[in-house]
C-alpha cells in the first residue's frame, strides 16, 4: 500500500512564501515521477508542477512558472513544492500525486498518476 501525506499548508499574505512537503510511505518512491495539483473552491483540480524520478526533468503550469519550484529528496521519500510570491489566486487545496510509469508527455494529466494524497490547504489572503 502506498500512502502520500502532504504538509506545510497554511494562511499567508500575498507576496509571502510557503513550502509544501509530501512524504510517500510504501512503494518505491525513487522510481516514481511526482506531481503537484491544486483545486480552488468551485473549480476543477488543475496541474501545478511535476518532476521525474530523479528530479532532472520538471514541468510547470504557466500560472506558477518562475514562482514555484518542485524538488525531491529520494533519501527521505519526500517531494517539495517551494512557492514564492504567492497570490490570492493560488488559494487552493494542494495535492501531491505519484506516477509509477512516467510518461513525460503526460506529466500534467491527472489520470497519469496512480496514488494521491489527501491534500493540504493553502490560503493566500491579506
Amino acid at each position: 500500500q502506498v500512502n502520500l501525506v502532504e504538509s506545510g499548508g497554511g494562511l499567508v499574505q500575498p507576496g509571502d512564501s510557503l513550502t509544501l512537503s509530501c512524504v510517500v510511505f510504501g512503494g518505491k518512491f525513487g522510481t516514481y515521477a511526482m506531481g503537484w495539483f491544486r483545486q480552488a473552491p468551485g473549480k476543477e483540480r488543475e496541474f501545478v508542477a511535476a518532476c521525474s524520478w530523479n528530479g532532472m526533468s520538471t514541468k510547470y503550469a504557466d500560472s506558477v512558472k518562475g514562482r514555484f519550484t518542485i524538488s525531491r529528496d529520494n533519501t527521505k521519500n519526500t517531494v517539495y513544492l517551494q512557492m514564492n510570491s504567492l497570490k490570492s489566486e493560488d488559494t487552493a487545496v494542494y495535492y501531491c500525486a505519484a506516477d509509477r510509469v512516467w510518461t513525460i508527455a503526460r506529466m500534467s494529466e491527472e489520470d497519469e498518476y496512480d496514488y494521491w494524497g489527501q491534500g493540504t490547504q493553502v490560503t493566500v489572503s491579506s
